[in-house]
């Protein structure tokens, strides 16, 4: 879900316990403030997705306030709540940024629909967001095998041609869609990915095509399709051999004649859209043994396009290994020394059954367990075989201050008291700890965040990303004491 905080802005308590109820009820993190003060004190501790906002607030007016929040770099979507609703203050709500404009009372199935506009424009934006990122968006590879598949996306992008991505699971063919997506046409127009292994077998029509109002128990509205959503723009069937059979043939018929009616209505609604889908499996395999329609098959392979897994081409390995260091540096706030010798060897040493994504992981992991201003070991990547240990200075803070057992340390080159018998421990996942490294240093700078992230060798806004986190995932969470600095 793309939408994950919401700040709720009402002095109705009332209403804004209802509000809550509802958010929560959706699995979503919900702040609730009574007065502007109070919001924007909200605002400054921590980033949200969607607020709601009264126009009438006891200290102030909400109009002036959502000029504000529209000033900033990353603002929240915000929708406007008021009981004293007018065309004139709806358009001034508007030119101001709103996202949408509520008049009390409004029902359940209003907020419902509100929730999934936003997340739909979220989503677009985040896409977008992340496709006009050079160092993201880039095909990362000079192998002979790359080199192609560049001139073919080139050559194919500028068409309206359906496209087909095969290849192993994390070889990158989300990468390769995007890429036909962002030399395209249509780029700049809605991008629209649906995850065909995700979606339910009785929910994924609803999913391609939307529904009316009372088409079946449970649609409380009418919602409109994946199809729909990215008319005059490009949809990507993400897993496309997961697609049930009997949905199979009303895809093909949206294919041919770029038509469709929603679940439970009978307006034809026509789209035009261009269409790319992926699959891992062999799909011709799949129509052999009757489990994908033979029809639907040829209509999708307009264009193959074929991903090697990384194995097939281990000269871009150190050039994506590379990429990915640089990166999950600037993610964590680790100023990592490129990789060691050691680490080098390791990473051309082994075969990456998991592709790209894998070599990903490691990457991000070890970038993790490495200090700053020291190269990543072959130890801290941790690949299998690879049993180099680890150089970690047992003189850095956050090392001093880890309460884990002395086996643990001593995989990490810390050296342990000699007297002390070293007995067997479990396995402690790298999150966890991670998490105990940040919570020891917090303990030991008695609260002081700036401090603290000194000492673990990481920027004091890493530091506060890491502890949204951990609040996101167990609300019952506490880093206390917490100093209010940084």
């Amino acid at each position: 879900m793309s939408l994950d905080k919401i700040l709720v802005v009402e002095d109705d308590i009332i209403l804004r316990a209802l509000l809550d109820g509802l958010f929560r009820s959706h699995k979503l993190q919900v702040v609730c403030a009574d007065t502007l003060a109070q919001a924007a004190a909200a605002l400054a501790r921590e980033r949200f997705d969607l607020m709601l906002l009264d126009l009438r607030l006891p200290d102030g007016d909400g109009l002036k306030f959502l000029e504000q929040i529209t000033a900033r770099s990353d603002p929240p979507i915000v929708v406007m709540i008021t009981g004293f609703g007018s065309v004139d203050s709806a358009v001034a709500c508007m030119r101001a940024g709103a996202f949408d404009y509520l008049l009390k009372p409004f029902t359940v199935a209003q907020i419902e629909v509100i929730l999934r506009k936003a997340q739909t424009y979220r989503q677009l934006v985040q896409v977008n967001a992340l496709l006009n990122e050079k160092s993201e968006r880039e095909l990362v590879g000079r192998s002979p095998s790359m080199l192609r598949l560049r001139q073919l996306i080139e050559r194919v992008a500028p068409t309206d041609a359906t496209v087909l991505i095969t290849g192993e699971s994390g070889t990158g063919k989300e990468m390769v869609a995007r890429e036909f997506y962002r030399l395209s046409p249509r780029h700049g127009r809605p991008y629209i990915k649906v995850n065909c292994a995700a979606v339910s077998e009785n929910l994924i029509e609803s999913e391609f095509f939307g529904h009316e109002r009372g088409a079946f128990t449970g649609a409380m509205d009418r919602r409109e399709g994946r199809f729909e959503l990215a008319h005059n723009g490009t949809l990507l069937l993400d897993e496309v051999s997961e697609i049930p059979l009997n949905v199979q043939a009303k895809l093909l018929r949206v294919l041919q004649e770029r038509e469709f009616e929603r679940v439970g209505g009978s307006r034809t609604i026509k789209v035009n859209v261009r269409i790319i889908a992926t699959s891992n499996r062999d799909l011709l395999s799949q129509v052999n043994q009757g489990a994908f329609r033979q029809d639907l098959y040829y209509r999708l392979n307009v264009f193959p396009v074929h991903v090697p897994p990384l194995r097939e081409r281990p000269e871009d390995i150190p050039e994506l290994a590379e990429h990915f260091l640089g990166r999950f540096a600037r993610k964590h706030g680790v100023a990592v020394a490129g990789f060691s010798d050691s680490a080098r060897a390791a990473i051309l040493a082994y075969r990456w059954p998991g592709n790209v994504r894998e070599l990903q992981n490691t990457v991000e992991r070890a970038v993790i367990l490495s200090g700053s201003g020291r190269p990543v070991s072959s130890a801290a990547l941790g690949l299998p075989g690879d049993l180099q240990p680890t150089t970690l200075d047992s003189t850095q803070p956050w090392v001093d201050a880890l309460h884990v057992p002395p086996a643990i340390l001593q995989a990490l080159e810390v050296p342990a008291s000699a007297a002390d018998p070293i007995p067997e421990f479990p396995v402690i996942r790298l999150d966890e700890l991670e998490k105990q490294a940040i919570l020891a240093a917090l303990r030991q700078t008695a609260g002081n965040r700036t401090q603290a992230a000194q000492a673990l060798g990481i920027s004091i806004r890493t530091l506060r990303n890491k502890l949204q986190e951990y609040r996101a995932s167990d609300p019952d969470f506490s880093a206390e004491p917490v100093s209010t600095d940084g």
